[in-house]
This record gives C-alpha cells, structure tokens and sequence, in this order.
C-alpha cells in the first residue's frame, strides 16, 4: 500500500467515526426535545382546562349578577308602586 492510501483509509475512518458520534448526539438531542414538547403540550392542556372553567365560572358569576340585579329592580318597582297608592 502507498502511504497516500493508508492516509486516505485513517482520514476515512476518523470521519467515519466523528460523523457516527455526531449523528449519535442528535438522535439523544432529538430526544430531549421531544420530551420538552411533550410536557409542554401537557402544560398547555392544563392552561386550556383553568381557562374553560374560568369561562365557565364567569359566566355563571354573571348569570347570578344579572339575577340579583332583576330582582332588585322587581323590589325598586313593588316599593315605588307601593308609595304611590
């Protein structure tokens, strides 16, 4: 073998083993990633349940306002029609 091939065989094999490293280290940070997403995604979810309920409560909360408000108003209109007799 000439010296230019066996330089050529050790250039082939270190790059073949840094490349093999390399691909090796984006497959676990790959990885991570989805592990991040995932709880992420969990996080979101549980954002968008506090919300709906949220919605859901205010909208209940508003219901009671608006009744309370009807009822004072029949009190005001049984009181004023009350005065005038």
């Amino acid at each position: 073998m000439d010296t230019i091939q066996i330089l050529l065989l050790i250039v082939l094999i270190i790059s073949t083993i840094f490349l093999t490293v390399v691909g090796i280290q984006i497959i676990l940070v790959l990885h991570q990633i989805r592990k991040t997403m995932a709880i992420a995604h969990k996080a979101v979810e549980g954002l968008d349940a506090i919300g709906t309920g949220l919605k859901h409560g205010l909208g209940e909360a508003t219901g009671f306002i608006n009744g309370f408000k009807t009822i004072l108003r029949v009190i005001d209109v049984y009181k004023s029609s009350k005065n005038g007799k």
